[in-house]
């Protein structure tokens, strides 16, 4: 399996200064404090976390769902990543993971426990381990 490889630069001290980073051949963005811990415009680490947990998971479940039969149409995921100050320093405190199939022939609870699995299994959420808290909705579109 390759490498995958990111590249990030900081500049200044940290309420003024800035960042940029790079992942893989096409992901680039810049952060800025605001960015980060503000809220303001611009990328942060933890939407990268998102992204690349969203992305994990999807992927797990589809080809879950394909090997027992069930090929889907489309998965989308959200991941909404929570970053609080415990003891004084930030730290990602809960991961929200939101899924929504097309998958014909699938039953609701069936959609379901693929999903449980890729939420333990895929291995974003194995390196994630640490997260105290990470939840799952999974809806078929036709519910």
């Amino acid at each position: 399996m390759p490498v995958s490889k990111a590249r990030a630069t900081w500049h200044g001290d940290i309420p003024s200064g800035s960042g940029d980073f790079t992942a893989g051949d096409s992901i680039t963005g810049g952060v800025t404090y605001k960015s980060r811990f503000e809220g303001g415009p611009g990328s942060n680490p933890e939407q990268l976390i998102g992204a690349a947990h969203a992305t994990c998971f999807s992927m797990a479940l589809a080809s879950a769902l394909a090997d027992a039969g069930f090929p889907a149409q489309s998965i989308e995921t959200t991941a909404s990543v929570t970053l609080r100050l415990v003891d004084g320093i930030p730290t990602i405190t809960k991961i929200e993971l939101v899924t929504e199939g097309r998958v014909p022939g699938v039953e609701a609870a069936r959609f379901r426990a693929f999903a449980d699995s890729a939420k333990a299994n895929c291995p974003v959420s194995r390196a994630l381990a640490g997260v105290p808290e990470v939840t799952l909705r999974a809806t078929l579109a036709d519910e």
